[in-house]
């Protein structure tokens, strides 16, 4: 990316679970770090270690609200969006798909639209491996067609489709990272930290939706952060498209075990039943890597080990 080490990025969702991890490597990069978050899933408390940088600052705002949007960037100057705004439940969208209209896809236009208006020329989009659907075998990125089965990955595909067509069209420059299930500390939702809520209420018994078989990579948040910065420093075309994910999946029901262990190894897991645990939800992925491998990058942590790392860090912490 352009600028990197002296630019200044908005992130927009950094006060979440992926966005404060973000931050703090921006900071530490040299970057000048503005959040804008409505805090209906970051919390204050993500950034902490920052609160005394001179480099950052945090807005208590709302992505659609096109006038504070205008404000934030003509006081600013950003020379780079990071883009981590969305509705993060899929199983809430389905009963109200307006979530994922408004929360996931509108809050994309809305700031490539401020960015067009305000000559900000880059934008770094937090995509995700719903975009694909049920697809068989390794996803690359060239799969298709895509057709996701969820409003969450249909607004985040849509995102994308404009996020391309605002880099042709404006002279902008875009970095997609598609990433699978991300976890780590301080993560805000997901199967670990549902576990480890659930162990924590009652030790003795884990209950798990679906049949235990479906089965993902994992990767810690810090890991996606390294693998972004990386596709920054090393890509430079109008839109670069990346799958982000390790060689190891996992599946939940060893997710449960792991959580289990890390609880004391006592709880009795006891499923559900059914291939799914929601509407929506995808039961297998799997990723080709080849492209980000081709860059020199790994995540540090294979799957269980990032589950195991996050699910300490949720039974400390919740």
């Amino acid at each position: 990316m352009e600028n990197d080490g002296g630019g200044s990025a908005l992130v927009a969702g950094g006060a979440g679970f992926i966005g404060c991890h973000m931050c703090e490597r921006l900071v530490a990069r040299g970057w000048r770090v503005t959040v804008i978050d409505n805090l209906s899933l970051g919390r204050k408390e993500n950034f902490a270690s920052l609160r005394q940088s001179n480099q950052f600052s945090f807005v208590e705002g709302d992505v659609t609200d096109r006038a504070e949007l205008d404000d934030l960037f003509a006081r600013n100057g950003f020379d780079t969006v990071f883009d981590f705004v969305a509705n993060s439940d899929i199983a809430r969208s389905h009963a109200d798909p307006a979530v994922d209209i408004v929360n996931t896809f509108d809050t994309t236009v809305g700031l490539l639209d401020t960015m067009r208006r305000h000559g900000t020329r880059q934008i770094v989009f937090a995509s995700t491996s719903a975009i694909y659907g049920e697809a068989d075998g390794a996803i690359s990125e060239s799969h298709g067609p895509l057709m996701p089965i969820s409003h969450y990955g249909a607004a985040k595909l849509a995102s994308e489709a404009f996020i391309s067509s605002y880099a042709h069209n404006y002279d902008m420059r875009a970095w997609i990272v598609r990433f699978p299930n991300v976890v780590g500390d301080r993560l805000t939702h997901g199967a670990v930290r549902d576990f480890a809520r659930k162990l924590l209420a009652n030790p003795e018994r884990l209950e798990v939706l679906g049949n235990g078989g479906q089965i993902k990579p994992y990767l810690h948040a810090d890991d996606v952060v390294d693998a972004i910065l990386k596709i920054g420093d090393s890509t430079a075309d109008p839109v670069n498209i990346f799958n982000i994910a390790g060689n190891t999946r996992c599946s939940v029901k060893r997710i449960a075990e792991i959580v289990v262990e890390e609880a004391g190894g006592t709880a009795e897991i006891v499923f559900t039943g059914g291939d799914r645990g929601w509407i929506g939800d995808v039961p297998n992925v799997e990723y080709d890597i080849s492209k980000i491998s081709g860059l020199g990058w790994q995540p540090r942590l294979d799957s269980e080990g990032a589950i195991r790392a996050a699910a300490r860090w949720a039974l400390d912490n919740l």
